[in-house]
């Protein structure tokens, strides 16, 4: 897909502010409504030794040794692999990228790279060669101060102990920092990272040159502070339509209490915030389907600021993903196929060494024999009559989720007896059954929106019963 300036929104939350004490990241990847993808495990030494960017021809050397993981790639590499998400054998999570924009004052003295490191590679070149968080955003780090990158993004990581969220603030330079505890963080396509304390390496990372750089080309317009969104970062019209609302109503969702001065236009949302109440991985989708349902904002709703501002769930997302850290069993690859909102959240657990055939398929044209397709076809028919149809799919959305966590719990009693080889075949099968239960629900669901959708022809007429 080449430069594919995918409009993502984000989700991190901290062990403290979770309901379960997991630790949560996720994503919608935004980019075409008809644009299959595909969930895949690559194996322990798959991996490549030396590495070419279809996207970009950027080439780069790898270790030796590649761990399994778990990804999302693009049904087709012909314009590189765009893996987006995953977990790999050590318990590092990964989501790349969200995308967001540098203003042309740092661009004018650190250009963007052309055949620097862009979201097509990132998963590929860094997820693989990790053990911790924190060694994920130090290499991604390290690569972008290399080679450059030709995009502004963040890119979200996550182990068993915390969650870290990185952005590029133009060619070269990038921060990081860590989500506290008990704290949680929304982001949709734009600089968030605010305040960076450069004393403080346990909450932050940062490119070593960063600061030199900036108070070299007078980029700081408040040298008393160093906020990387201010310096690096946008501020204008499109921001107040395009991101900010996104921001705004998540802060709505979970810290209404705090949030009483917020509105959808707001130019200095913050990017860390405490939630009113501990969030479930119920709370991480629904953010993750929002479309400003109960506003008057609402694209579903019939009011004249109806498509006044982009919903976070839309017919562009491909997939959307939250992976759930720091569990008492296997961690969990959520994923829901196609558009959040009219779609179910899957749980492939970490460890399995497969994923369903119809997860493995699926291209252009459709073909209902994919799982991304299978998830498609049922959005498009409810779309056809929202208001008849949009019950049957949320009766199918809350069985299916309560079925998930019943299997989870499950599999969780299970897992203490197993071991090696037995654990993994017993997760891949876990995974598998629930998996493919939901595109069967999902296929019996679309045959009985077909089926009513056969007397809403417009070729109709009413005839008198005594004719």
């Amino acid at each position: 897909m080449g430069n594919k300036l995918t409009a993502c929104t984000s989700i991190l939350i901290g062990k403290d502010a979770s309901i379960d004490g997991t630790i949560m990241i996720g994503r919608n990847e935004d980019a075409k409504a008809a644009w299959p993808k595909h969930m895949v495990v690559h194996q322990r030494g798959e991996m490549p030794n030396h590495f070419i960017s279809k996207d970009t021809r950027l080439e780069i050397d790898l270790p030796e040794e590649s761990a399994r993981y778990t990804a999302t790639p693009e049904w087709t590499d012909k314009d590189g692999l765009f893996e987006e998400d995953g977990i790999n054998e050590y318990d590092v999570a990964m989501s790349a990228t969200e995308s967001a924009y540098s203003n042309p004052l740092v661009l004018g003295y650190d250009p963007l790279v052309e055949n620097g490191l862009n979201e097509e590679a990132m998963i590929t070149v860094v997820l693989p060669y990790v053990k911790t968080a924190r060694e994920g955003v130090q290499r991604l780090g390290n690569l972008i101060a290399k080679y450059g990158t030709g995009e502004t993004n963040g890119v979200l990581f996550a182990d068993n102990d915390e969650a870290w969220y990185f952005e590029t603030g133009a060619g070269h330079y990038w921060v990081a920092q860590r989500i506290p505890d008990d704290s949680y963080a929304v982001v949709a396509n734009q600089l968030a990272i605010q305040e960076i304390d450069f004393n403080d390496t346990n909450n932050f990372m940062f490119h070593p040159g960063i600061q030199e750089f900036v108070e070299k080309h007078d980029l700081n317009p408040d040298p008393a502070t160093f906020n990387f969104r201010k310096i690096f970062g946008t501020a204008d019209r499109s921001d107040a339509i395009y991101s900010e609302p996104r921001v705004w109503v998540g802060h709505q969702m979970f810290s209404p209490q705090q949030a009483t001065e917020e509105t959808p236009e707001s130019t200095e949302l913050p990017f860390i915030m405490k939630p009113d109440h501990k969030l479930s991985i119920f709370d991480a989708q629904n953010y993750l389907s929002n479309h400003y349902e109960g506003t008057e904002f609402d694209p579903l709703g019939h009011g004249e600021h109806a498509h006044k501002y982009r919903p976070i769930s839309l017919a562009k997302t491909q997939e959307s993903h939250i992976l759930q850290m720091n569990r008492p069993g296997a961690n969990i690859h959520w994923l829901a196929m196609g558009v959040a909102a009219e779609s179910t959240y899957v749980p492939f657990f970490n460890g399995i060494t497969d994923t369903p055939a119809p997860y493995k398929r699926g291209k252009l044209p459709a073909q209902l024999n994919s799982a991304y397709w299978i998830f498609k076809h049922a959005s498009v028919l409810v779309d056809s009559h929202l208001h008849d149809f949009l019950p049957l799919l949320r009766d199918v959305q809350k069985e299916r989720n309560a079925a998930a966590i019943k299997m989870i719990a499950e599999t969780d009693r299970r897992l203490p007896s197993l071991k090696g080889e037995a654990r993994a075949t017993f997760l891949t099968r876990q995974s598998d059954d629930y998996a493919t239960d939901t595109l069967n629900t999902y296929k019996k669901l679309s045959l009985e929106l077909i089926t009513k959708m056969t007397d809403y022809c417009e070729l109709n007429f009413n005839t008198d019963e005594n004719l």
